[in-house]
């Protein structure tokens, strides 16, 4: 069976979705939610497959490991951000609304909830190559995106505008990734979010700067 085939956000397009693909959302939503509560290494296949109401057997004819449902976890990731970027190159503003989808990467609780999981990820992506290529994958893909948002924004060719911002985007996902990875109930951690913000607002000035220019 071809995981990534598979996977599909249920709600994404008003759309019934097959069977398969809808159980395999389940099965990796089940797996989030032990991932976040166990850790990585703590999470047996037995637990996993036992949150999403499976038999041990069942469950692996889905996933052959827990490397599997990560790989999954962040395929299933990729195209939800996928569907924000395009949302967002058709917006008038394409940098605004880049800032407002920030805003609520780090300051929704559902959203901040994922950062316990992410953390569980990365440390197991430098333990585990695999896990490892997935994780660099996805940041890779999402520093694409936000070159070509900088470069629609700017009305720049994409290859210039990796040349010219594709430190700054990656920049901006150290920061978001980081600030989501915190533990919420620090006491300064509003604060942290504060300046996170302010951080990439400084990032998104130098580009929108030369949007006006040009």
């Amino acid at each position: 069976m071809n995981v990534h085939s598979q996977i599909r956000r249920p709600m994404n397009q008003g759309h019934p979705i097959p069977i398969a693909d809808q159980r395999t959302a389940d099965i990796l939503d089940s797996a989030r939610q032990v991932f976040s509560e166990k850790g990585f290494d703590g999470a047996s296949m037995q637990d996993l497959a036992r949150k999403a109401g499976m038999s041990v057997g069942n469950f692996y004819r889905y996933f052959p490991s827990k490397a599997a449902i990560v790989s999954a976890l962040i395929e299933q990731n990729l195209v939800e951000m996928e569907q924000d970027f395009a949302a967002i190159l058709e917006e008038d503003d394409p940098l605004s609304a880049f800032r407002r989808k920030i805003i609520v990467r780090i300051r929704d609780a559902q959203c901040r909830s994922e950062g316990q999981l992410w953390a569980e990820i990365t440390a197991a992506s430098l333990r585990k190559p695999e896990i490892g290529a997935a994780a660099c994958q996805m940041e890779n893909e999402i520093v694409n995106h936000l070159v070509r948002v900088f470069a629609h924004a700017t009305q720049m060719p994409v290859a210039t505008a990796n040349t010219r911002w594709a430190t700054h985007a990656r920049l901006m996902v150290m920061l978001v990734k980081s600030c989501a990875m915190q533990r919420p109930d620090l006491p300064d951690a509003p604060a942290l979010e504060d300046l996170v913000l302010r951080t990439i607002d400084r990032l998104l000035e130098d580009i929108s700067l030369l949007a006006v220019k040009g």
